[in-house]
């Protein structure tokens, strides 16, 4: 019969509190965001959000068409997706 505890146990318990600290003590690379707070810049934010998104909507778009007429059979439903938006937003618009 094995006596005492296993060395692994008490040590995976041990390191749980110590991998806080030094996420903390170590704070990410890079650049920090800071929300603008004049109005003009938050218009400014949104609307560059905004165009963002639909421009990486219609790469996404565009890659899902290309993808679709070959073997990458994952990516046809995206493709059928945008094309019935793209349809229901002509119809909006009208």
């Amino acid at each position: 019969m094995a006596q005492g505890q296993i060395k692994g146990l008490a040590k995976q318990k041990a390191s749980g509190g110590r991998q806080a600290a030094k996420a903390a003590a170590n704070p990410k690379k890079g650049k920090r965001y800071v929300a603008p707070k004049k109005a003009a810049a938050v218009k400014q934010a949104a609307m560059h959000k905004e165009l963002s998104a639909k421009i990486n909507r219609s790469i996404e778009q565009q890659v899902a068409a290309a993808a679709s007429s070959g073997k990458l059979t994952i990516m046809k439903n995206v493709a059928l997706e945008g094309s019935s938006s793209d349809k229901s937003a002509k119809a909006k618009k009208s």
